[in-house]
């Protein structure tokens, strides 16, 4: 059975687990915590899966493969038989736009949520004061840009970004706008396209099934003071300190 190593606080962790579940493809849940615990990022043990220290990883027998766009390609192609085509098309064009949109997301939607969602959770425990106006301002702003190309280019007047059926890359997108969420923050408030697209890759997904994905990420109070108790604490703080800089 495939082990997939993952914490549901991590968007692309998230993004394997919906799409392994949705799909019944079996695996064994193996948890790796990104703050705290046994088994962390940082731990020796970890690093013999992967060296980079970094989830989701999947392990497949003998073969370990990380990064989560990969390894939703290596699922749709392991479980092709299964794996309705609508998900990750085989046409050359649908496929091509499917690989565009993974292809464009981690530098820009992933990159600017994440942004609002750790100076919004982490930023003053790292950094021992609270965020700059003009930071969050400007971290919103590019987040606002983000949604808008999601928007306008990917998303259009279509129901989901590939057309008609929901796909991975719909998936990926949902996670990612989640995280600020998490917050307190809606990217989609006054928005009621994405909020409809939203909602119907909720309902495609099953609402059970994201609520519960995505309960770690709602439950966020006792992060900070966890992240501070860690014995991880100043590998992370090193590292957070050097992305807020």
């Amino acid at each position: 059975m495939i082990e997939l190593y993952l914490d549901l606080i991590s968007p692309p962790c998230r993004a394997v687990f919906l799409f392994a579940k949705v799909l019944g493809i079996p695996f064994e849940f193996k948890y790796v915590d990104l703050v705290a615990g046994n088994l962390t990022q940082y731990s020796s043990e970890f690093g013999k899966l992967n060296i980079v220290a970094k989830i989701p990883v999947m392990k497949d027998g003998g073969f370990t493969l990380s990064e989560s766009t990969a390894i939703l390609k290596y699922l749709v192609q392991k479980y092709s038989g299964s794996v309705a085509d609508d998900w990750f098309p085989a046409g050359l064009q649908q496929r091509a736009r499917a690989n565009e949109y993974l292809s464009w997301q981690h530098a820009n939607l992933r990159g600017h949520c994440q942004k609002v969602f750790l100076l919004r959770t982490l930023f003053p425990v790292i950094m021992g004061l609270e965020v700059p106006e003009v930071t969050m301002d400007a971290a919103l702003q590019n987040m606002k840009q983000s949604l808008n190309l999601l928007e306008e280019k990917f998303l259009q007047n279509k129901q989901f970004i590939l057309g008609d059926k929901i796909s991975v890359a719909d998936v990926v997108a949902v996670v990612e706008i989640m995280q600020p969420l998490g917050t307190g923050v809606d990217g989609f408030e006054g928005r009621p396209k994405p909020i409809a697209w939203r909602g119907r890759v909720k309902e495609e997904l099953g609402e059970e099934l994201m609520d519960d994905a995505h309960k770690v990420l709602m439950q966020l109070s006792g992060l900070p003071e966890k992240l501070k108790s860690s014995s991880e604490f100043q590998k992370f703080k090193l590292r957070l300190q050097r992305f807020f800089n």
